[in-house]
C-alpha cells in the first residue's frame, strides 16, 4: 500500500510538469508547444512500438486507425492547444485547478454507461467545485500582476475559456477512449496507448509542416537558438518523464491500490501543478487560490469516495482510469489504470 501511495504522487509530481513548460516556453506559441510536445512523443512511442510491431501490426484495422486520429486530435494537439493557451493567459493556478475537476466531469459524462450513482448523491461534492471554480475565477479578475502576467479583461475571459476547452477535450477523450477500448478488446492497454502516441506524433509532425509553410512570423514570432534549444529540450522532458516515465509509475500504483484511493491520487497532479507553478512565480498562494485548492480537492475526492465500489470511471489529466477493470493499461483485473498519456 504504502510503494503504491509513493508511485502515485510521483506520477503526479511528473505529470505537474505539464503545466509549467508552457510558462518556461512562454515566448513560444501554444500552437508551436502543441506541435513540438507532440512530434517528440510520437518518436518516444516510435522506440516503444518497434519491439512490438510484428506482433501488432496484423490487428490494426482501418477502424482503430479512424480512432485512433479522432482520439489523439481530441485528447493530445487540441487539449494541449488549450492548456498551454489557457496557461499563458491566465497562469498555471487557474488552468490546473478547472482541469482538475476531470474525474467528476468524466463520471457525469459517463454515467449512463455505466449505472452511476444518483446525482442526488453528488449534490454537495458539485457544490463545492462549483465554490472553488468560482473562487478561481474571482481571483484571476480581482488579483493583480504578482504571478507575472499583465492580461486585459477579454484575455482573461479568453484564458478561463481555454481552460474550460482542455477539459471538455479531455473529458470526451477519455470516455470515448474507454468505451472504444470496451467494444475493442483487440489491443492490451500498453500497445493501445503505444499506438496513440504514435498516431500523435504524425499529427504532430503534419501540424509542425503546416506551421513552415505559413508565411513567416504568422504563428511564432523570432526565437534565438539558445531558446529553441530549451523549446525541444522541455519537450523531449515531458515526452520521456510525464508521458512514459509518469504512465509506468501510475500503472504500478494502480496495481497496488484500491479503486477510491488510486481515484483521489489524481489529484496530486493538480497539487504538484500548482507547487510548482508557485516557485516559478516566486509567490505564496492567495486566499482565494487557498479556498480554490480545498474546495476543489476536498469536492473532487468526495466524488471519489461516493463511487466506491460502483462501476464508475474516473479519469484525468491524460487518461482514463477504469473502475470495472476490464479495460486499461495492463488489465489489471480489479484496480484501476490510468490508459494513455500524461496531459
Amino acid at each position: 500500500m504504502r510503494r503504491g501511495v509513493l508511485y502515485g504522487v510521483l506520477a503526479g509530481a511528473l505529470w505537474g510538469t505539464v503545466f509549467v513548460v508552457p510558462r518556461q516556453l512562454a515566448d513560444f506559441s501554444p500552437l508551436l508547444l502543441s506541435a513540438g510536445r507532440y512530434v517528440m512523443y510520437g518518436l518516444v512511442s516510435l522506440a516503444a512500438l518497434a519491439p512490438m510491431l510484428r506482433r501488432v501490426w496484423p490487428r490494426l484495422t482501418r477502424g482503430d486507425l479512424v480512432a485512433l486520429v479522432k482520439l489523439a486530435l481530441m485528447g493530445n494537439l487540441l487539449y494541449y492547444l488549450f492548456l498551454a493557451s489557457a496557461i499563458h493567459m491566465v497562469g498555471i493556478a487557474p488552468a490546473s485547478l478547472i482541469v482538475g475537476v476531470l474525474p467528476v466531469t468524466v463520471t457525469l459524462l459517463g454515467r449512463r454507461d455505466h449505472g452511476a450513482v444518483p446525482l442526488a448523491r453528488l449534490a454537495w461534492p458539485l457544490a463545492m467545485i462549483a465554490a472553488g471554480i468560482v473562487c478561481i475565477n474571482v481571483d484571476v479578475f480581482t488579483a493583480g500582476a504578482s504571478d507575472g502576467l499583465h492580461a486585459s479583461t477579454l484575455t482573461k475571459i479568453a484564458g478561463l475559456g481555454c481552460a474550460v476547452g482542455a477539459l471538455v477535450c479531455w473529458t470526451w477523450f477519455a470516455v470515448e477512449n474507454a468505451r472504444y477500448l470496451h467494444r475493442n478488446a483487440h489491443f492490451s492497454g500498453n500497445e493501445w496507448s503505444v499506438l496513440w502516441g504514435v498516431v500523435t506524433g504524425a499529427l504532430g509532425a503534419l501540424l509542425w509542416l503546416a506551421i513552415l509553410a505559413m508565411p513567416s512570423g504568422t504563428v511564432q514570432e523570432s526565437v534565438s537558438a539558445s531558446r529553441w534549444t530549451s523549446f525541444w529540450q522541455l519537450n523531449l522532458v515531458l515526452a520521456i518523464g510525464a508521458s512514459w516515465l509518469g504512465n509506468g509509475l501510475w500503472n504500478a500504483a494502480a496495481k497496488r491500490l484500491p479503486l477510491t484511493l488510486s481515484g483521489q491520487m489524481i489529484v496530486f497532479e493538480t497539487l504538484f501543478a500548482l507547487l510548482y507553478g508557485f516557485i516559478y512565480d516566486h509567490r505564496l498562494p492567495r486566499g482565494l487560490e487557498i479556498a480554490a485548492i480545498v474546495l476543489l480537492v476536498a469536492g473532487v475526492s468526495w466524488s471519489v469516495r461516493q463511487h466506491a465500489g460502483g462501476p464508475e470511471e474516473t479519469a484525468h489529466g491524460d487518461g482514463i482510469v477504469p473502475a470495472d477493470g476490464q479495460h486499461g493499461e495492463g488489465h489489471s483485473g480489479g484496480h484501476s489504470e490510468r490508459h494513455g498519456n500524461a496531459a
